[in-house]
This record gives structure tokens, sequence and C-alpha cells, in this order.
């Protein structure tokens, strides 16, 4: 599927609840942010490949089919904002599973080279 765009669908708002000073979590990292937003990936794609984001501990791992990337949430390297936190890991967990994530108007997007 090279230089296609698949959409994810749209950011979670309701994660933007879980992010201190409304919500903390104690981590630094906003581990019940990164669950609330990894929550909506979950999509199979036409070629019936699935799509999905987990975490566990401070690994994200992104799935794309049998292929997998994995990144950990590093508050000292792009902290102390956890959003920021959240998508730098993201990104890097997609790129290492052969896709790059991008966020454009409010919807996350898959681009495959």
């Amino acid at each position: 599927m090279p230089g296609i765009k698949v959409t994810l669908g749209p950011e979670n708002p309701e994660a933007d609840k879980f992010l201190p000073p409304a919500r903390d979590d104690n981590s630094g990292v906003g581990i019940n942010y990164a669950d609330a937003y990894l929550k909506s990936i979950k999509i199979t794609l036409d070629d019936g490949r699935k799509v999905f984001a987990k975490r566990r501990g401070l690994k994200l791992t992104f799935s794309i089919g049998d292929r997998a990337g994995e990144a950990l949430l590093r508050r000292l390297q792009n902290g102390p904002d956890e959003k920021t936190i959240v998508r730098l890991a993201l990104e890097e967990a997609v790129r290492n599973a052969g896709a790059r994530f991008a966020v454009e108007e409010g919807m996350m997007v898959l681009e495959f080279d």
C-alpha cells in the first residue's frame, strides 16, 4: 500500500479529561491519558490487516497486521507535556511498524510508504 493514507478516526477528545491537574496519575508521562488516547485506535484495513495500539507499562506497541513497532513514553527526553510525550512515542512506534502517523484537522492518519 505505498503512498496510501488511511484515516484511523478522530482524536479522542475524552482523553483530555485525564490530563493533570484534572486527574493526576503521578506517572509523569500521562499513563491514563495514553490509555484513553490509544483506545480509539482500532480498525481493520481494506486488505484485512488489523491496526491497533496498546500500552503496557511505559511501552507503546502499534500493530499493523503482522508488523509491530514499539516505543517508550520518555518524560526526560520529550516532556514535561503529557500530550507531547504520548504523541512522540506513538509516532516512533508507528514508524517502527513501517508507516507514518500524523494528526490532520483532528483526524488521526496513517500513511504507508
